[in-house]
């Protein structure tokens, strides 16, 4: 059995050509970033999600010298949410980053483990999150879903 996916996606050359509501969301991921903890690799990741309701909630990696103890800007804002916000659904994610030179021109991706808790969370609350990622100032992709960037997502079938 052969299975066939693509990557769907839509490519800004810039932020400014995003909806209000979408520029906002990276913005305030990209604020974020000033609060990450990143002390060993330098390499700072806001992200900041909206709920149904509008809510906000934002999230910065947090390094710690015994490296698997830190954790991800999206996992800080995803969970953040969950726990704060349960049964309200995320309608959109922002991820922004910065190197130690500030000079990244594309867009920083997710890693394995925050796609796969994203892509989870989007079967739970049985509704696709909107993925924002970019920079205020470099190009910007937008994606439908989580999914759509881990179309072979480990699930709970698979248990």
């Amino acid at each position: 059995m052969s299975r066939e996916k693509t990557i769907k996606y839509t490519e800004y050359p810039s932020a400014d050509q995003l909806s209000r509501e979408d520029i906002d969301l990276l913005t305030r991921a990209w604020n974020q970033t000033q609060n990450a903890y990143a002390p060993y690799s330098h390499f700072k990741v806001g992200a900041c999600l909206s709920l149904e309701d509008g809510t906000t909630i934002s999230g910065s990696n947090q390094e710690n010298a015994s490296y698997p103890a830190g954790l991800c800007a999206e996992r800080v804002a995803l969970f953040s949410a969950a726990g704060t916000h349960p049964g309200k659904k995320i309608i959109a994610l922002a991820i922004s980053a910065k190197n130690q030179t500030n000079d990244l021109l594309d867009p920083v991706f997710p890693c394995g483990f925050c796609l796969q808790v994203l892509v989870e969370m989007e079967r739970k609350q049985q509704k696709p999150i909107r993925l924002i990622i970019g920079n205020p100032n470099t190009r910007v992709l937008v994606f439908d879903s989580g999914g759509d960037m881990m179309p072979f997502a480990f699930d709970a079938e698979q248990l």
